[in-house]
C-alpha cells in the first residue's frame, strides 16, 4: 500500500469530498446571511438551503466560463442529493407522535388522499405534457413528465434518482432536469404561499396569530430519557440509530438487487436503489418498534431516541439535499429543455393550487386556509415549506392540521404507492407510458370521489 502525500497531487483521493462539503456549508451559511439582509427574501419565506444553492450553482457557472474550472464536482453533489433524501426521512420516522384522544383519523385519510390525488394530477398533467412535445418532434423522452410529481411533490432526491434511472430508456436529462424542476418548486411554494397569505389576511379570513417564544424543557426532551453526561453523546447515539436504520436499508437494497442477478430481472434493480427513502422509512419503523418492545419489557429502562435532535438531523439532512441538488443542475441540459420545464412547473403549479384549494375548503372547512398551506408548500417544496408556511398564519399549532398532517403519512404513502410500482412501466415503452397515464387518471378519480363522498360525513374534533 502506497504512502500517502498531503499535497495537491492527493486532492480527488483525499480532500475533494471535504472541500465539495465544506463548500455547501458555507454556501449555506451565505445564503442565511442574505435572507437576512435583503427583506424580500425573509418575507418570502424562501429557504436559507435554496438561496445557498443558487449562489453556489452561479458562482461554480461563473468560475467555468472565466477560468474553465469547476468548482464542485457534480457526481458528488449528486450523491449527497440521494444519499441526504434517506437519512432525512430515516430522522423523521424515529420521531415519536404524540397520541392524541381527538378522532382524526378521517381527517388523516383526507389528508392523504389529498396527496395521493395531487401526485396522480400532476403525474396525468407531465405526462400529457411530455407526450405532446414527444408527438411534435422535439426529441423529448416521452415518459419525462411524470418527474413533475417526483419533483414537485417527493423533493431534488427522487427527482435526481428517477431522472438518472430513466437513462437507461434512453432520456438525457442527467440528473439536471429534475433537479431543476425540484428547485422550481420550493420557489413556486414560498412565492404562491406568501400571496395567498397576504391576499386572505386583507380579506379578514386569516387572522393574525402571536407566536408563543417560550420554550420547555419537554420541546428538547421527553422524561426517561438517556442522560446528556453518558459516557456516549446524545447526539452520537441518535446519528448511530439513523445510520443503522440506513445500513438496514442497505441491506434490503441489496438484496433486490442480487434478485435480478438470480432471475435476470431488471425490475428488482429498479426497485431497489431507485427508493432507498422508502427502505429507509420502513427498516427505521422496525427499529422504532423493536426499540419500544424492550421497553415495554423492561429490557431497556431509558429512551435513547430524542424527538428534538432526530428533527435537527432530518433539518440538516434536507438543508444538504437542496443546496447539493440546485448546485448540480447542468445549465446545458436546462437550456436544451427550458420550455418543456416550464410548461411542465407552470401547469403543475396552477392545478396543484386548484386542486389541494378545492378539496381543503371541502373536507378541512375549519381550518382550511391551513390546511392549503401546509400541503401546497409540501406538494410543490417539500414538507419544510409546508411547517414554514404553517406557522406563518398558525404559530402556536392551535390547528389540528399540524397533527392531522403527521398521522396522514401512512395512507399518503399507500395512496401514492401505485405511482412509484408503475414508474418503471411507463419508462419502458410509449404503450406502457400511455396505460401508466391511464391508471394515473383512473385514480385520481378513484381518491376524489372518495374525498367528495366522505366529506360530507360529520366528524368529532
Amino acid at each position: 500500500m502506497s504512502a500517502w502525500k498531503f499535497d495537491l497531487s492527493q486532492y480527488d483521493s483525499v480532500w475533494k469530498v471535504a472541500v465539495n462539503i465544506g463548500l455547501l456549508l458555507i454556501a449555506l451559511l451565505a445564503g442565511n446571511a442574505l435572507r437576512r439582509v435583503i427583506p424580500f427574501l425573509r418575507k418570502a419565506f424562501i429557504p436559507s438551503a435554496l438561496i445557498g444553492g443558487l449562489m453556489l450553482f452561479l458562482l461554480n457557472l461563473l468560475s467555468e466560463q472565466v477560468f474553465k474550472y469547476k468548482l464542485i464536482d457534480a457526481r458528488i453533489m449528486q450523491i449527497i442529493t440521494y444519499h441526504a433524501l434517506g437519512i432525512g426521512f430515516i430522522a423523521m420516522t424515529f420521531k415519536s407522535v404524540e397520541k392524541t384522544k381527538q378522532k382524526r383519523g378521517l381527517h388523516a385519510l383526507h389528508n392523504g388522499l389529498l396527496t395521493g390525488g395531487t401526485y396522480m394530477l400532476q403525474g396525468v398533467v407531465g405526462l400529457i405534457i411530455s407526450l405532446i412535445f414527444f408527438w411534435a418532434g422535439s426529441g423529448l423522452f416521452y415518459d419525462a413528465g411524470v418527474i413533475l410529481p417526483l419533483g414537485y411533490g417527493q423533493g431534488p432526491g427522487n427527482a435526481l434518482t428517477w431522472d438518472i434511472n430513466f437513462g437507461d430508456y434512453g432520456f438525457d436529462g442527467n440528473g439536471s432536469f429534475g433537479l431543476t424542476i425540484a428547485s422550481i418548486g420550493f420557489i413556486v411554494a414560498s412565492i404562491v404561499g406568501v400571496i395567498y397569505i397576504n391576499v386572505f389576511k386583507k380579506k379578514g379570513e386569516i387572522k393574525p396569530r402571536e407566536a408563543n417564544t417560550e420554550r420547555k424543557v419537554t420541546d428538547f426532551e421527553s422524561n426517561n430519557e438517556i442522560e446528556d453526561s453518558e459516557s456516549v453523546d446524545k447526539t452520537s447515539i441518535q446519528v448511530a440509530f439513523v445510520a443503522l436504520a440506513y445500513a438496514f436499508a442497505f441491506g434490503i437494497m441489496f438484496f433486490f438487487a442480487k434478485l435480478t442477478d438470480w432471475t435476470n430481472v431488471s425490475l428488482f434493480n429498479d426497485v431497489a436503489w431507485g427508493f432507498n427513502f422508502i427502505w429507509g422509512v420502513i427498516a427505521a419503523t422496525l427499529i422504532k418498534f423493536i426499540l419500544k418492545l424492550l421497553e415495554k419489557t423492561k429490557i431497556v429502562r431509558k429512551k435513547y431516541v430524542n424527538n428534538y435532535q432526530m428533527d435537527r438531523i432530518s433539518g440538516f439532512a434536507f438543508d444538504m439535499m437542496i443546496i447539493a441538488g440546485v448546485a448540480a443542475i447542468d445549465i446545458k441540459v436546462v437550456s436544451k429543455y427550458v420550455w418543456v420545464i416550464i410548461a411542465l412547473c407552470l401547469v403543475g403549479a396552477v392545478v396543484t393550487y386548484f386542486y389541494v384549494r378545492w378539496i381543503c375548503k371541502m373536507c378541512f372547512k375549519p381550518y382550511s386556509h391551513e390546511a392549503f398551506l401546509l400541503n401546497f408548500g409540501t406538494l410543490t417544496g417539500t414538507a419544510s415549506n409546508g411547517m414554514i408556511l404553517l406557522r406563518e398564519v398558525d404559530p402556536n399549532y392551535e390547528t389540528p392540521i399540524g397533527s392531522i398532517y403527521i398521522i396522514s403519512q401512512f395512507p399518503a404513502m399507500i395512496a401514492v404507492a401505485p405511482m412509484l410500482v408503475l414508474l418503471n412501466m411507463g419508462a419502458k415503452s410509449l404503450t406502457g407510458c400511455l396505460i401508466t397515464l391511464g391508471i394515473f387518471a383512473a385514480l385520481f378519480v378513484l381518491y376524489t370521489i372518495i374525498l367528495i363522498t366522505t366529506s360530507r360525513r360529520k366528524i368529532t374534533e
